[in-house]
């Protein structure tokens, strides 16, 4: 078997908005540095995705100095946004869970209402060490996680993505694959390894950071959305929910916790330390 090494990074400087792919990026102990410190929240204060608006898809954040972003998207000029001062925050629900955020300048607010249609604001996380903890059925104590679904990061594996995708091939909607990587939205895509090989890792290593793997990665409707032209199928979720179903979750890709800091970078060498099934 071909040595397993990083293909690409990702990250997400505003959650929902379209990806970036450095070359390298910086671990923080709560994801990449720069990944998901920005999110949009409704008028309730929830927080805002591709699920009730797949139109984020075609926004981009370029991530400035000092923090702040450079919002873009079709229709609308480009918007500079500075990191806001933390005198005050707000409370954000997050699939639930309470997190207090600040809230940016009045004029991302526009720009974000504008572009969805929608009464929304951009809020920033401005101290993701102890904003919001991982949930404590997979997390150790102290461990915390920004604007991300739930964990820090997310792996996905290339053959695990061919496998699926000659899955959906065999299936009634063949006609919506090949997918691309980024319907899955993952932080570090990895090639070289066995079609699901992630599923049994439950720690490894990327170049000099070691993370663990804290536990499969159920997937929605995001997936079912193409990054491009924000229209839905039915795949991944039809073939997933034959195949790829364990409990009530449909899973493809392992969300990771980082247990040491640094840089990955692409190519950097993937190491399996501890299998879960121990081997």
């Amino acid at each position: 078997m071909d040595i397993a090494e990083v293909q690409s990074i990702h990250l997400y400087p505003v959650k929902a908005f379209r990806g970036l792919a450095p070359a390298s990026a910086v671990v923080e102990p709560w994801g990449l540095a720069g990944d998901r410190r920005w999110t949009l929240v409704d008028a309730e204060g929830k927080v805002v995705t591709q699920r009730e608006q797949p139109r984020l898809a075609l926004a981009a954040a370029e991530p400035l100095a000092g923090g702040g972003v450079r919002l873009s998207a079709p229709g609308r000029e480009p918007l500079t946004v500075e990191v806001p001062e933390p005198v005050a925050t707000v409370p954000v629900s997050v699939f639930g869970t309470k997190v207090d955020a600040v809230p940016a300048a009045p004029e991302a607010h526009a720009w974000s209402s504008a572009y969805l249609d929608e009464d929304v604001r951009l809020v920033h996380l401005d101290d993701p060490a102890t904003r919001r903890p991982i949930d404590p059925d997979y997390a150790l104590p102290g461990e915390t996680v920004g604007f991300a679904d739930g964990y820090p990061l997310l792996v996905a594996t290339t053959a695990s993505l061919d496998a699926l995708n000659s899955l959906i091939a065999e299936g009634s909607h063949a006609h919506e694959g090949p997918l691309p990587m980024n319907r899955f939205r993952p932080s570090v895509v990895v090639a070289g390894t066995e079609a699901w090989a992630e599923d049994d890792w439950a720690r490894v290593s990327v170049g000099e950071v070691v993370f663990r793997v804290a536990r499969p990665c159920g997937r929605c409707v995001v997936t079912t959305t193409d990054q491009d032209t924000t229209e839905r199928g039915r795949e991944p979720l039809r073939t997933l929910a034959r195949h790829r179903k364990f409990g009530s979750s449909l899973v493809f890709g392992q969300y990771l916790v980082p247990v040491s800091g640094g840089t990955i970078r692409t190519g950097d060498q993937v190491r399996v330390l501890e299998r879960r099934s121990g081997r």
